[in-house]
């Protein structure tokens, strides 16, 4: 069974659907990119899946078992992490004590987790008793994605992780998306580095107008000249 299995998952504000009808299902092991234009709905999806948006129709399974419209904090006790694209480290606690932040619901791990924070994202060791508002854009993003990973999840939901940084920081967080996923968490993110992003892909989906365009691997997207013509710009 699959890890994330939303299924015609609808959804929005106000009363106006943002998500109209979206499938996608990931392994555990599995990295799971979505991309689309703007407005297309990518964010909402990830804020469907972690509980920040009512879902209206569909259903979402984790390991089976439906989650949609469950809180955030019920979410996370089951497996769930969640790295929002801004605002997303507490900038002037040190590095230290924003991946302690972490590990609430798992005091007893947190000396194992730091250490492997650590392992996964060596700068951060350097900078641990440094304010995480001094860091760079790429140093914030490894803390925050830290933070989650403290809680020890099984899936990790990433929006927009590259979003800003230069060229050499993202090549560096796709890395160590890649690293993170090796060790056996499970990743769903949303970028707009679409190529790149779909370059590290087990599953890629495009979505448009809160709905799939293309479903397919990572390496089957980037090669069908329909998906690049229309969202990768060539």
């Amino acid at each position: 069974m699959p890890l994330l299995d939303a299924r015609n998952v609808h959804g929005g504000y106000g009363g106006m659907n943002i998500l109209n009808g979206v499938d996608m299902a990931i392994e555990s092991d599995q990295i799971g990119v979505i991309v689309g234009p703007n407005g297309a709905g990518k964010s909402t999806m990830l804020k469907a899946v972690f509980g920040l948006l009512h879902v209206s129709q569909g259903e979402i399974l984790l390991r089976g078992e439906p989650i949609h419209n469950l809180p955030p904090n019920q979410l996370v006790q089951k497996g769930m992490g969640f790295v929002p694209q801004e605002n997303n480290v507490f900038p002037s606690l040190t590095v230290k004590e924003n991946l302690e932040m972490g590990a609430f619901l798992k005091p007893g791990n947190v000396k194992r987790m730091l250490a492997q924070v650590y392992d996964f994202f060596p700068p951060l060791h350097d900078k641990r008793h440094q304010p995480a508002g001094e860091l760079s854009g790429g140093q914030r993003q490894m803390v925050a994605m830290g933070r989650a990973l403290m809680a020890e999840p099984s899936l990790l939901l990433l929006d927009e992780p590259t979003a800003g940084l230069s060229p050499l920081y993202m090549n560096e967080i796709f890395e160590q998306v890649k690293l993170v996923n090796s060790a056996g968490v499970g990743i769903l993110m949303v970028e707009q580095n679409a190529k790149q992003a779909l370059g590290i892909a087990d599953k890629g989906f495009v979505l448009a107008a809160g709905q799939n365009r293309f479903t397919d691997t990572g390496a089957a997207l980037l090669a069908d000249p329909d998906v690049a013509k229309s969202f990768l710009g060539g």
